[in-house]
């Protein structure tokens, strides 16, 4: 959260209570770095959303650290709420006015890559994995994996061909994505096939992971039951021959700055959709 205080407790007017920063929505990010006892923190909670109530104030963030995990349930009995966590922190949140409340949600997707790699001779780079649903099938597939945070799509992709088989790549572009919901602890999915152009040629796997890795004639690995019997890899292996052939085009990275932070990023887009160069 952007502007977070450092400091968690202030005396104003002869009355303790939490301090912090105001977000950019009517809100405050509070911090909890100094160690308190459940009831001190309870009563500075108490002071704290009366007096921001005064302020017009709407949402309230507390951010927990590990250490301080003994004031969590003082704030649930408040009526703070989890938003997210992550290993070193917990997020809670609280709405101050009597209406529903407008608080962004917490992530709800999770982003995964497959990456079709072909090489000159027409073959696909496939793997067989040592866990998940198609362990021990003998089925063929893309090298996949997830993206990790503040990771780049095309950057995840590189990263995961060179993880499961030790080739090395370079992304050309966004083939097609899919959206999938109720996926990883009931989170959705976004899934993206990725083409790459491998750099080097000669394998080699993971061994933790994966159980097998090849070069494999294209029309060898469509033709597998598996994937001419499942409707969404029927579309993918029409699009990746497609895109063989020549009668296809992706969308390619272009790097590019927000308005907002101007933080350089990219945006996928189809070439012949405009005559703007790509820009560093």
């Amino acid at each position: 959260m952007a502007g977070e205080s450092e400091t968690s407790v202030s005396t104003e007017s002869e009355a303790k209570r939490l301090i912090g920063t105001n977000d950019p929505y009517g809100g405050v990010i509070v911090h909890i770095n100094e160690p308190m006892d459940p009831a001190t923190f309870l009563s500075l909670i108490t002071s704290s959303i009366a007096h921001w109530k005064l302020q017009g104030k709407k949402g309230v963030w507390i951010k927990l650290p590990v250490d301080r995990v003994n004031l969590v349930e003082a704030a649930v009995k408040e009526g703070f709420w989890y938003h997210h966590a992550e290993p070193d922190y917990l997020m809670l949140v609280y709405w101050i006015p009597q209406t529903p409340h407008t608080l962004p949600a917490n992530a709800t997707h999770r982003v995964g890559i497959g990456a079709f790699v072909i090489n000159p001779n027409r073959e696909v780079l496939v793997v067989q994995e040592k866990s998940g649903l198609l362990r021990g099938t003998g089925v063929w597939k893309f090298p996949t994996g997830v993206v990790d945070e503040g990771e780049d799509i095309c950057a995840a992709a590189v990263r995961e061909v060179k993880e499961e088989t030790g080739i090395d790549s370079e992304f050309v572009e966004i083939l097609a994505f899919r959206q999938s919901h109720k996926s990883f602890f009931e989170k959705s999915d976004l899934f993206f096939v990725c083409m790459m152009q491998p750099l080097s040629f000669d394998i080699q796997k993971q061994d933790q992971e994966i159980e097998a890795a090849q070069w494999m004639a294209f029309e060898e690995y469509a033709a597998q039951p598996f994937v001419q019997n499942n409707e969404l890899l029927n579309y993918i292996n029409d699009i990746c021959k497609a895109k063989i052939d020549g009668q296809y085009s992706g969308f390619s990275p272009v790097p590019t700055r927000s308005f907002s932070d101007q933080k350089m990023s990219y945006l996928y887009l189809n070439g012949k959709a405009t005559k703007r160069d790509s820009r560093g």
